[in-house]
């Protein structure tokens, strides 16, 4: 792939995007992940303002070290950079005491509450991008995004724009090489970082970032389980599955479109 011509190609894309909006620039949620690292460094490229949120909530120390550092390393390199850390922890657990006292309890409250982590901080950066005139700058890739929607509805999933929603995961790691992105975030295993404890997306998902690639392919070319055994039928399998429960976030949402009869 022509690594640097795409660079160039996204970084052009959003100063327009930015321009033809009449907005300031940009705010991304710097998670210490591959891709907000990625999407930083392209909207850092294109010269206008850019506003990195470091926003732990009961974070791993690695995951905010490396998010830090990150900031720290693109608003040294970039005049046009700077970077808040937003602590939300105790938002989240006033809202974590608030709900877990009531009398309605569900076996799928912790992913409810991994996911309004995401949601929180959708909510913080559309807070500081309209006091900054800023457009959020989502980090989800193609795979993420249109394979097997991993990704929280209206939260990392709710955001202005998605500058690398054409790239798979493999490819952003391409992209992240030639921008030179921090040893430390091109080696960390991709985790959505929601959990407590360590969930890598391997773990959540079942199958490896180029597994699910491969998967996404064989899918669109319209394959089938019984052409394959083993390993790649099994990984074909949970692709197929977490696609099939994910359309309601890969697909835009559905209108209810009334018969014009209906209004005469």
């Amino acid at each position: 792939m022509q690594t640097q011509a795409i660079i160039q190609h996204i970084v052009t894309w959003l100063h327009d995007y930015a321009t033809q909006a009449r907005v300031k620039g940009f705010v991304v949620g710097v998670s210490g992940g591959i891709d907000s690292a990625v999407v930083s460094t392209l909207c850092a490229q294109t010269g206008l303002d850019v506003l990195l949120l470091n926003m732990p909530i009961r974070q791993k120390a690695d995951q905010f070290d490396r998010a830090a550092a990150h900031i720290a390393a693109l608003s040294a390199q970039f005049p046009n950079v700077r970077g808040e850390t937003v602590d939300l922890t105790p938002t989240f657990e006033q809202f974590e005491r608030t709900v877990l006292s009531g009398s309605l309890k569900h076996a799928n409250q912790d992913l409810a509450m991994a996911n309004t982590r995401s949601r929180l901080r959708m909510t913080t950066l559309y807070y500081y991008g309209q006091i900054n005139g800023l457009l959020v700058a989502g980090t989800g890739n193609k795979v993420e995004d249109f394979g097997v929607g991993f990704f929280t509805k209206y939260g990392d999933g709710g955001v202005d724009i998605s500058p690398i929603a054409d790239l798979l995961k493999t490819q952003v790691y391409e992209i992240a090489k030639e921008l030179a992105i921090l040893p430390s975030i091109q080696a960390a295993a991709p985790t959505d970082g929601l959990w407590d404890g360590e969930r890598t997306d391997e773990q959540q998902m079942g199958a490896t970032y180029p597994e699910l690639e491969w998967a996404m392919a064989q899918h669109s070319a319209g394959a089938s389980r019984e052409q394959f055994s083993g390993r790649e039928q099994e990984v074909f399998d949970i692709f197929v599955k977490l696609n099939r429960a994910t359309q309601h976030k890969i697909q835009p949402i559905p209108i209810c479109t009334i018969p014009k009869e209906l209004f005469l």
